[in-house]
């Protein structure tokens, strides 16, 4: 699953290089922020008309445009904006047919900016108590997961607009714009840099031994299509949806400051020499 990332660029940085034709007012509101959380507002790239309050008229062509978004989808039909908590993910293998995501896969898909991705890893002894049905409060370990190279990881997101009935048109909290994050399997391949001599029970030589899934980040060559809203065709789109090369991301354990979402800033990135074994998540 994808439940925290990071994203240290500011939106003018993110407009450079999604190629944006407009930033939303509202959008600047958003710094960097690295302990991204279900429910926040997000930045996310995605093309659609431009409103009257955007200087547009809703009526002329897609724009490539940088809003934000809130993190946790609320399909159009729902009664309460509430079950955007349960709605942060949509998987990849099923995402086309599931009632919630089957509009906005077609219709309404962006991409959320990444600098990387947070997940947690339960530890061995804990994981086999927890496979013989015992609930009790795992060890957990927070791993940082971004990509080699440094660039920006683009999540194939969806999204889609919620009207709460019990406001008036004008009111500014009226419509809510929600998203939610497309994730695939994880990569089995060993993490670059890892020796296998270094591999353990609490020390993952992949992406899989961390979590069994991992965000969808697109290929720069795959955004605009994924981006197009005349893109309607659901086997076209799911094309789409092959994930990455393996080998690109790095993973480090980070402190577990970052499992409370009121710590925020860079240094929840920063790499420890050794998992933290002794803590709680």
């Amino acid at each position: 699953m994808c439940g925290r990332y990071a994203i240290s660029r500011r939106p003018e940085e993110l407009a450079a290089l999604f190629d944006i034709r407009h930033l939303a007012e509202d959008v600047a509101d958003l710094g960097p922020d690295w302990n991204v959380a279900p429910t926040k507002r997000v930045p996310a790239v995605l093309e659609r008309p431009l409103k009257e309050a955007d200087g547009g008229t809703g009526e002329g062509g897609p724009v490539r445009q940088l809003r934000p978004l809130r993190w946790g989808l609320v399909p159009s039909w729902a009664k309460s904006p509430d079950v955007g908590v349960k709605m942060i993910n949509a998987r990849a293998e099923t995402v086309h047919e599931k009632p919630s995501y089957r509009k906005p896969f077609t219709a309404r898909r962006c991409l959320l900016p990444a600098d990387g991705y947070y997940e947690w890893l339960t530890f061995h002894e804990e994981r086999k108590e927890e496979e013989k049905g015992r609930r009790k409060r795992s060890r957990k370990q927070p791993w940082y997961i971004t990509p080699v190279d440094g660039s920006v990881m683009a999540l194939a997101g969806l999204y889609e607009f919620w009207r709460d009935s019990t406001l008036p048109d004008d009111h500014p909290g009226a419509w809510w714009a929600t998203c939610t994050v497309v994730t695939t399997e994880a990569e089995t391949d060993p993490l670059p840099g890892v020796d296998p001599a270094d591999v353990g029970p609490n020390r993952p030589g992949s992406l899989s031994d961390i979590h069994p899934r991992m965000p969808l980040a697109l290929p720069p060559e795959r955004w605009d299509a994924w981006l197009d809203p005349a893109l309607t065709d659901p086997e076209r789109v799911r094309g789409l949806l092959d994930p990455p090369p393996p080998g690109g991301m790095h993973a480090h354990p980070v402190g577990v400051a970052v499992s409370n979402v009121r710590n925020n800033g860079p240094e929840l990135t920063e790499a420890l020499a050794a998992p933290e074994e002794s803590t709680l998540f």
